[in-house]
C-alpha cells in the first residue's frame, strides 16, 4: 500500500477550529487499511471542556467507530505536537504511527517538554514522523494569535 498523508483533512479540521474561535489544532486518525476513520478539531471553548483537544476528540471518535478502547494499526495525524495529555492518550490507545506538523516548545508533550514517549512508565511508543506540513500548520497557529492579539 502506498503512503498517503492525511495532513490536509487535518489542517481543514484546524481550519475549522479557528472559525469557531478554538486554538487551531486538527486531527485526523486512520485505519490499519488507509482510511480516515476519525477526525477532529480542537473544541475546549466550545465544549467547556480542557481536555477536548483534537488529538482527544478524534481518537474518542476512532475507539467509538471500532469498537475497541486500542487503534492497534491506526496512525493519527496533528497540526501540532500533542501535549502530555494527548501524547498518554496515543499511549494508551496503543496508536502505531504519530505525524504531527509544528512543534511546540511551549507545550509539546512528545519532543520538547515531556517527552511523555521517553518515561519507562510509557508502555507503548508510536513510530513518530514530525514536520509534516509544518509550515502550514505553524502558520495557522501565528495568524491565528497575531489575530487575537489584535483584537
Amino acid at each position: 500500500m502506498a503512503f498517503r498523508s492525511f495532513m490536509q483533512a487535518a489542517l481543514e479540521e484546524a481550519r475549522a477550529a479557528a472559525a469557531r474561535g478554538e486554538v487551531p489544532v486538527g486531527a485526523v486518525v486512520v485505519s490499519p487499511e488507509g482510511k480516515a476513520i476519525a477526525s477532529a478539531g480542537n473544541r475546549t471553548r466550545e465544549n467547556n471542556d480542557p481536555s477536548a483537544h483534537a488529538e482527544m476528540l478524534a481518537i474518542r471518535a476512532a475507539c467509538t467507530h471500532l469498537g475497541t478502547e486500542r487503534l492497534i494499526g491506526c496512525a493519527l495525524y496533528v497540526t501540532l505536537e500533542p501535549c502530555a495529555m494527548c501524547a498518554g492518550a496515543i499511549t494508551n490507545a496503543r496508536i502505531d504511527r504519530l505525524y504531527y506538523g509544528a512543534s511546540d516548545p511551549k507545550s509539546g508533550g512528545v519532543a520538547q517538554g515531556a517527552r511523555v514517549f521517553s518515561h519507562p512508565q510509557c508502555h507503548h511508543v508510536p513510530e513518530i514522523f514530525d514536520g509534516i506540513a509544518e509550515s502550514a500548520s505553524a502558520q495557522l497557529l501565528r495568524d491565528f494569535f497575531a489575530q487575537r492579539r489584535g483584537q
